[in-house]
């Protein structure tokens, strides 16, 4: 047979079009990858240069390299350090209390109930509020006058002349609480999502099969709905150790700094003292530690994959 030779150049049927079609996903990912790049890559990558620098407000000479000389200070500032374990204190404080109460409120939803709709809907009201107001309405709960608590407390004859708040043994409590409370729809949605995939036939058996309670939850929820709350928890820590808004509305960080937590300590360095290299080396630290707390995630994950 005779061997039908291309002529040099031209590429064979289809390759170019395959070529073509190679870059089509990468159109479609722009969109949404573009704004990542410029308003969240873009800014961390400009924060970490930032933060070997002696970047500050107000000053007129041109802004320095100064290496790791922030970090170094940063090791021995004992500020810092307390506002880190208070951040800590406040992310599992408010991390595993929510998820237990969201746990329960998802057991007790996924139920058969009448007005069921209106339960659910209810349960994410908290959820749908900006955390300024949340904040907001929650300092009127805890107002040492007029404030529903201390009303309630007075007429219990329990006292009620606590301000919550300002005390230096009762802010940090009070303001986990209203953590708990604000974010404790979002885990309830995750939870509950779970508990619906669940296949209702292996509750059935077990049921059949004698299993109390206790043991379905153990044997057939808990594994369904494991992944799930591994997840959701992880996200919580980091969502809660990055907390702002709230505590800045509900006590600024007082009283005492006995809730600034870092991302208050960075905002107070940055934009009240106008030390922007050293704040942004705080933010370099946060971001470490949060990076550790996903890395062992991950790894957790991928070791429970490879166990299934």
């Amino acid at each position: 047979m005779t061997e039908v030779r291309r002529p040099a150049g031209r590429p064979g049927p289809g390759r170019g079009t395959r070529r073509a079609v190679d870059h089509g996903p990468w159109f479609l990912v722009l969109p949404a990858l573009i704004p990542i790049l410029v308003l969240s890559v873009g800014p961390l990558l400009h924060g970490v240069l930032l933060a070997f620098t002696d970047a500050q407000s107000g000053r007129t000479e041109p802004t320095r390299w100064i290496g790791t000389l922030n970090f170094r200070d940063l090791l021995h500032d004992t500020l810092f350090w307390e506002s880190f374990r208070i951040g800590l204190v406040w992310a599992v404080g408010v991390t595993v209390p929510q998820f237990l109460l969201a746990l329960g409120l998802a057991l007790l939803l996924d139920q058969d109930l009448r007005l069921r709709w209106l339960a659910r809907a209810l349960a994410i009201v908290p959820w749908a509020m900006p955390e300024v107001v949340v904040g907001i309405m929650w300092r009127l709960v805890y107002n040492p006058d007029a404030g529903v608590l201390n009303e309630t407390l007075r007429d219990l004859g329990l006292g009620g002349d606590r301000d919550w708040l300002s005390g230096l043994a009762t802010a940090l409590p009070a303001v986990i609480v209203v953590g708990v409370w604000a974010g404790m729809p979002q885990t309830t949605v995750a939870l509950l999502a779970g508990l619906q995939n669940t296949p209702r036939e292996l509750h059935e058996a077990a049921a059949v099969d004698g299993a109390g309670a206790w043991r379905r939850f153990r044997t057939v929820t808990w594994p369904a709905i494991r992944p799930v709350a591994l997840a959701i928890t992880a996200l919580n820590l980091i969502w809660n150790f990055n907390s702002f808004a709230l505590v800045y509305v509900l006590t600024s960080g007082g009283p005492g700094g006995r809730t600034r937590l870092p991302m208050l300590f960075a905002y107070e360095e940055a934009f009240r003292y106008g030390q922007f290299g050293y704040a942004a080396a705080m933010g370099c630290v946060m971001v470490a530690a949060i990076s550790v707390l996903l890395a062992v995630f991950l790894v957790g994950r991928l070791k429970g994959g490879d166990r299934a």
